[in-house]
């Protein structure tokens, strides 16, 4: 057996598959998000660990001692600061957060080829500028901090003692050279850090410590190996087989994201495009990405009183699209991927007398497959060819979404068996891979396929004459967002 874990921002899963890489058990608990201030988005790291051991004990003990090696995946970015004895001085400070962006100027301007050495537009949700927010508002703070970790990584140190990260979720920082997969002196000291105060480095597939003995009986394992694992998205990557250039998957989960892998490293900076190592060794990979995916569904349903999400979808699917149907703008926590716009908010366009929670919800549903659209539009300008789209995340589950998405991208959507659980089933295949199972292309291959969406060609022709407005009514509303925050 070989273990996947998956930090995920609501909550903790973990997964068992075996040599095959069938899944065999699947466990989770929940994580609670902190918002103490407007734009803010912590969470405790100590709940991470709590919400780890429940996951892993909650499999099969008779499974779990089966378990060779072990895998991590997590959301990325978030800034876990610990002092000089490894305690977290502070909640961590998440990848939704939207507080550092005057930080991210300031980085920029300090170090002038920020974007050339981390192929990325300095963003609010990274970890570097969040570290430069803590240096100005929390300086006693910056001053005790002794080392910064990524969520996953502080669940590995907790694990092994180590403190060690992978490619893939050091990309997404600000501190690493993403073409040469190292720190960039350039970049720590533009936040008046230093590699001391780094994890070190190590490819996904490879060993990445060992389970201390103490952490082994809490789980209920033996002292297996931990793989250098991935961020969530390149973790998802390898639990669907997206590993060879062109291969790409969109999640729609609490954020959303389009991944395609690339042969190189290959920027698009300028239009808030991602561009990161795979958690595999010689691969890289764009993404789009966008703040508000699921959330907004999940927000909407609370604003309507409906705890049955199915049902307030089949509500939008009869009340059925129309040109005078209200827009959505999904910008609840502003946006990454193509605007950098950590002050745009949602907007409701075009509601009438008669509009009703149907009508919002299958606002929100077109709005985020028009946020996809924008989103594959910008890896497309930056020369990435985009081959069938494999899709992942809770809301994969509602069917009439995928088909608003498949219309929208006027592209095929395949979903495959496990996709609820990618992030963590790429963990547990990473940790097969450590443990020297193999090649990734034999070990990361597709699991098998559910079922298959094609774009409906007259919903497409729908929702390309509707998507003009939509792009129209952020670039009306930008100035007002600045002025709204202010």
């Amino acid at each position: 057996m070989y273990l996947g874990i998956d930090i995920g921002t609501s909550s903790v899963k973990a997964v068992l598959s075996d040599e095959r890489g069938a899944i065999v058990a699947q466990a989770a608990d929940a994580l609670e998000v902190s918002r103490p201030a407007p734009g803010f988005s912590e969470q405790s790291a100590q709940d991470w660990w709590r919400a780890t051991v429940n996951a892993v004990r909650g499999l099969p003990a008779a499974s779990r001692a089966a378990v060779q090696a072990l895998g991590l995946s997590g959301q990325m970015h978030g800034a876990t600061l610990l002092d000089a004895e490894d305690k977290p001085l502070r909640p961590a400070i998440l990848w939704n957060d939207g507080r550092s962006a005057e930080e991210c100027l300031e980085i920029e301007r300090r170090e002038p080829d920020s974007r050339a050495i981390t192929g990325n537009i300095m963003m609010p949700g990274f970890t570097a500028p969040k570290l430069l927010w803590i240096a100005r508002h929390e300086p006693e703070l910056f001053r005790r901090t002794a080392c910064v970790l990524l969520p996953k990584d502080y669940v590995r140190l907790k694990l092994t003692g180590e403190k060690i990260s992978d490619m893939s979720d050091a990309s997404g920082t600000g501190w690493l050279n993403v073409g040469r997969r190292d720190w960039s002196d350039a970049m720590l000291e533009a936040t008046s850090l230093n590699r001391a105060h780094m994890p070190a480095l190590q490819e996904g597939s490879l060993p990445a410590g060992t389970l201390t003995s103490g952490a082994a009986a809490e789980l209920g394992l033996s002292r297996v190996i931990v793989a250098g694992g991935g961020g969530d998205n390149a973790a998802s990557a390898a639990g669907l087989g997206v590993v060879a250039p062109g291969q790409a998957f969109l999640s729609l989960g609490t954020s959303g994201v389009i991944f395609v892998v690339t042969d190189r490293f290959r920027p698009n900076a300028q239009r808030a495009a991602h561009a990161f190592c795979h958690c595999l060794p010689g691969r890289w990979h764009q993404m789009s990405v966008m703040l508000s995916a699921s959330a907004t569904l999940d927000w909407a349903a609370r604003l309507a009183r409906e705890d049955d999400l199915p049902r307030l979808v089949g509500a939008a699917e009869g009340r059925g699209l129309s040109r005078r149907a209200p827009f959505f703008l999904p910008y609840l926590s502003g946006e990454r991927t193509p605007h950098n716009d950590p002050l745009a908010r949602g907007v409701f366009f075009g509601i009438g007398a008669d509009t009703d929670a149907a009508d919002l919800a299958l606002g929100v549903l077109e709005g985020v497959a028009f946020a996809f659209a924008d989103g594959l539009d910008v890896l497309l300008e930056a020369g990435s060819t985009v081959g069938e789209i494999s899709v992942t995340g809770g809301g994969a589950r509602l069917r009439f979404w995928g088909e608003l998405i498949a219309a929208a991208l006027n592209r095929p959507l395949t979903y495959v068996q496990g996709s609820e659980v990618g992030a963590a089933l790429g963990a547990a295949r990473l940790a097969r891979l450590a443990h020297g199972g193999g090649r990734p292309e034999d070990v990361c291959t597709a699991p098998p396929v559910e079922r298959r969406v094609e774009p409906d060609t007259a919903l497409a022709a729908l929702l390309a004459a509707r998507r003009p407005t939509f792009k129209r009514l952020y670039q009306n509303l930008k100035s007002t967002f600045v002025e709204y925050s202010a």
